[in-house]
């Protein structure tokens, strides 16, 4: 009898997560690979955490509802004395797979909530942390908002030199919020800087919001930075649109 029951709640437990998912196809148009990365906030671990993307490649992955994360790419990434590294948005776990862990600023990010039945999902693209490599979310069906966003400007050629990041040949190959490179609270939104009507934006953020006016710049901005869809669709991330 109590096999029975375990049995019953599995099969519920498989019902109310792995009944309802969503594809999520990432397709990487950059002229180099990419490292796409995956963290969890809320819900069940995803099959895998991180992997290789050959330029022009594509891959899917299964990502059950409700559920809540992020997802980012990495670049530059070798095996330097059998321990895997990447120039940016590394995780620091060592692998290709990040198990758990999130991107090491600066990167750009793309968070998700996935709602369960009839909700509406929540998407945005995020500057918040910095700019790595440009990157766009584009709904696959869903009945009602389901548009896309993107951050396709190259903000590393916008950056201004005290937020630069550089690669071994000089170039910038990242740019960092403000938050980041300064961490005051006027760039951060903490402290007495910690709400909408006290955290306005600054001259930095408004550089990222120019380049990308779909994604987050800084922490409070909101209103033109996230987007629904009626649960039920599939999703595209595109690195490099």
């Amino acid at each position: 009898m109590e096999a029975q029951v375990i049995f019953a709640f599995s099969l519920a437990i498989f019902f109310f997560y792995g009944a309802q998912s969503a594809t999520f196809t990432f397709t990487n148009n950059c002229p180099y690979t990419v490292w796409p990365a995956t963290l969890t906030g809320a819900g069940p671990q995803l099959s895998s955490t991180g992997f290789q993307l050959a330029s022009k490649a594509s891959s899917t992955l299964n990502v059950p509802a409700p559920w809540s994360g992020r997802f980012w790419g990495r670049t530059q990434c070798a095996n330097t004395n059998g321990k895997f590294q990447c120039a940016t948005a590394d995780c620091g776990s060592g692998q290709i797979t990040c198990n758990g862990a999130g991107a090491i600023p600066p990167a750009s990010l793309i968070e998700f909530t996935l709602a369960a039945n009839t909700g509406q999902d929540f998407y945005d693209v995020s500057l918040v942390d910095g700019f790595n490599l440009p990157l766009s979310v584009t709904p696959q069906g869903g009945s009602s908002g389901c548009n896309s966003t993107s951050c396709s400007a190259n903000v590393n050629a916008a950056c201004p030199p005290e937020l630069q990041v550089k690669g071994s040949d000089g170039g910038v190959i990242a740019c960092k919020s403000a938050c980041l490179a300064f961490n005051q609270p006027q760039y951060c939104c903490t402290g007495a800087y910690n709400s909408p009507a006290t955290c306005p934006p600054t001259k930095y953020s408004k550089i990222f919001k120019s380049q990308c006016p779909q994604a987050y710049s800084y922490a409070y901005d909101d209103k033109t930075s996230t987007f629904t869809c009626t649960a039920g669709a599939n999703y595209l991330i595109t690195f490099c649109p």
